[in-house]
C-alpha cells in the first residue's frame, strides 16, 4: 500500500517535471512581487531575481535527474 502512495510522488516524465517547475515559478513570482513591495528599488529587484533564478536551477536539476533515471533504467535492462 505504501508503495502505491510513494509512486504518486515520483516524477516520471518531462511533462510532470514541467508542471512542477511551472508551479514553482508561479510561487517564486508571487514571492518576488511581495519582495518588490516590501523592498522598493534595487534590493527588491535583486531578491526577485534570486527567487526566480532558483527556479531555473531547480528545474535544470529535475530534468537532469529524470534523464539520469531513464539512462540507469536502460542500462539495467540490458
Amino acid at each position: 500500500m505504501l508503495g502505491k502512495i510513494r509512486r504518486l510522488f515520483v516524477i516520471k516524465t518531462r511533462f510532470e517535471a514541467s508542471l512542477i517547475i511551472y508551479a514553482l515559478a508561479l510561487g517564486a513570482c508571487e514571492r518576488g512581487a511581495v519582495y518588490l513591495d516590501q523592498y522598493p528599488g534595487v534590493g527588491g529587484q535583486l531578491l526577485f531575481l534570486a527567487v526566480t533564478g532558483s527556479v531555473f536551477l531547480a528545474g535544470a536539476k529535475i530534468f537532469d535527474c529524470i534523464r539520469y533515471e531513464k539512462e540507469r533504467e536502460g542500462a539495467a535492462a540490458t
